[in-house]
C-alpha cells in the first residue's frame, strides 16, 4: 500500500500518485464483476492515496433523481441526495463534474461536514451516456481540487462505467 501524499503537493507528484493508484485498481478490479465491491474499492484507494481526501465515496443513482450513499471513506455521509439538491445533484442531473474550490461560496451546497471546504464530483456514466453513481470527494482544505484531479478522477469514473455498463 502506497503511503498517502501530503498536501499540498506538486503537480507532478499528484500525476503520479493518480497513476499509481489508478494501476492499482486495474489490478484490483481485474475479474470483479460485483459493482458494491467495485466502488467500496475504489474508495477506498483514493482514500488512502491522498492524505487531504477526508470523505471518499459513491452516491448510487437508483432512480432518475435519487442518489443513495454508497460505499465511502469517512465520516457519515449523507442517505439520500435527489438530483435536485446539492453538488452530488449537480454533477448527476447535468452528468458533468462538479469541481467546487470553497463550498461555502456555492450556494446550493449540503453540508455533511462542518469541516468540509472544497469538493469535486465526478458522474460515472457508462459508454451510452447511462449515470450509474457519482463520486464525491470532500476536503477540509479550500480549493483542494484542480483539473489535474478533475482529469484523473473523470478517467478513474469512465473505467468504472465501462466495466459496470
Amino acid at each position: 500500500m502506497l503511503v498517502p501524499l501530503s498536501f499540498p503537493s506538486d503537480p507532478a507528484a499528484r500525476a503520479q500518485r493518480y497513476d499509481d493508484v489508478a494501476l492499482s485498481i486495474g489490478g484490483l478490479l481485474d475479474g470483479e464483476d460485483d459493482w458494491i465491491a467495485a466502488l467500496a474499492t475504489v474508495a477506498c484507494e483514493l482514500s488512502h492515496g491522498f492524505d487531504w481526501f477526508h470523505w471518499t465515496g459513491f452516491y448510487r443513482a437508483v432512480s432518475d433523481d435519487l442518489l443513495i450513499v454508497g460505499p465511502y471513506q469517512g465520516g457519515h455521509g449523507c442517505t439520500r441526495i435527489a438530483f435536485s439538491r446539492g453538488v452530488c445533484g449537480a454533477a448527476a442531473r447535468t452528468r458533468v463534474t462538479q469541481l467546487v474550490p470553497d463550498v461555502h461560496a456555492h450556494p446550493d451546497h449540503i453540508a455533511c461536514s462542518g469541516t468540509t471546504n472544497s469538493e469535486i464530483v465526478v458522474p460515472v456514466l457508462t459508454p451510452d451516456g447511462r449515470l450509474l453513481a457519482v463520486l464525491d470527494l470532500d476536503s477540509d482544505h479550500p480549493a483542494a481540487f484542480d483539473a489535474l484531479d478533475q482529469a484523473c478522477l473523470e478517467a478513474i469514473c469512465a473505467d468504472l462505467g465501462r466495466r459496470f455498463a
